[in-house]
């Protein structure tokens, strides 16, 4: 199945978030039965990301969006583990700092662009400036509400650039965000994530999701378009992005670049220094 077609928010469509289940798994049943299929995904993303930073004609930003717990660190370790760290960068999008709130709500996502060749990965991103500031009144309505067109326009610019955007929101039900703040709880390993704005945060939960429709309805476009992935089975999620993501860069015409030297020239050096070298084993 592609998945680009059945989880795309189309541009203009409007969203009700509530009508998608998070627990959707078309036609895989468990972990198991689509256990094949995630691999081969990865191995294909590690595959078309060696072309893409060969080439370096093209790059491609990956955007990740959620509510607390809906596993933006687990797409980054489980989906992108396949890929050549020296072409990859991660940037996670916590609270602006002096010197970011100093400047445009653009300038830090511009800074962390991919460069060509280069696959870059958004955890949150520049929607948190349409997102929490919203849902906590941080600037008036006048102001984010014009920013969708900042946005359209700055993702407009990547892409005549040669970049390849894809953004990703992961749904899941306010059910499974508690069970996963549960996990956090007794699993030692993962209780540095604990806040209390977990929780306070829950009690935005209308909010957030009606942030997040607006938000998605008017930036999801054909250059840049927005997925809602049902995250409630971890597997899925992972399933549904790899398969989103090899399918695209399969699109993008990634090709090994030309060869720029005398390949006939370099041989023959190589075969005098491997002559050279068997004559005079001891160095």
């Amino acid at each position: 199945m592609d998945y680009r077609k059945k989880l795309v928010v189309e541009p203009g469509e409007k969203l009700h978030l509530n009508r998608i289940d998070p627990s959707f798994t078309g036609k895989h049943e468990s972990h198991d039965a689509a256990a094949k299929d995630i691999a081969g995904h990865v191995a294909q993303m590690a595959e078309l990301q060696n072309l893409l930073y060969a080439d370096a004609a093209q790059s491609l930003l990956i955007v990740l969006q959620g509510l607390d717990a809906a596993g933006k660190d687990g797409v980054i370790r489980h989906v992108f583990n396949g890929m050549n760290p020296q072409g990859v960068s991660v940037a996670c999008f916590k609270q602006p700092s002096k010197v970011e709130a100093d400047h445009d709500f653009l300038w830090r996502a511009h800074q962390h662009a991919p460069a060509r060749g280069e696959v870059a990965i958004f955890n949150r991103s520049h929607y948190e400036d349409v997102l929490v500031v919203r849902v906590h009144d941080l600037v008036p309505r006048a102001v984010w509400s014009k920013r969708y067109e900042a946005i359209n326009d700055f993702e407009r610019n990547l892409v005549r650039n040669g970049t390849t955007i894809l953004k990703f929101c992961l749904h899941i039900s306010p059910e499974e965000q508690l069970a996963r703040f549960g996990q956090r709880l007794e699993d030692k390993q993962r209780n540095w994530k604990i806040s209390e704005a977990d929780y306070t945060e829950r009690e935005k939960w209308p909010d957030y999701i009606e942030a997040y429709e607006e938000a998605l309805a008017e930036t999801s476009t054909k250059r840049a378009p927005w997925y809602v992935i049902p995250s409630n089975h971890k597997w899925f999620r992972n399933l549904a992005i790899s398969q989103i993501i090899t399918s695209t860069m399969q699109e993008m015409g990634l090709k090994l670049p030309p060869v720029r030297v005398d390949l006939a020239a370099i041989r023959r050096k190589y075969h005098a220094a491997e002559r050279a070298g068997a004559g005079n084993p001891g160095g």
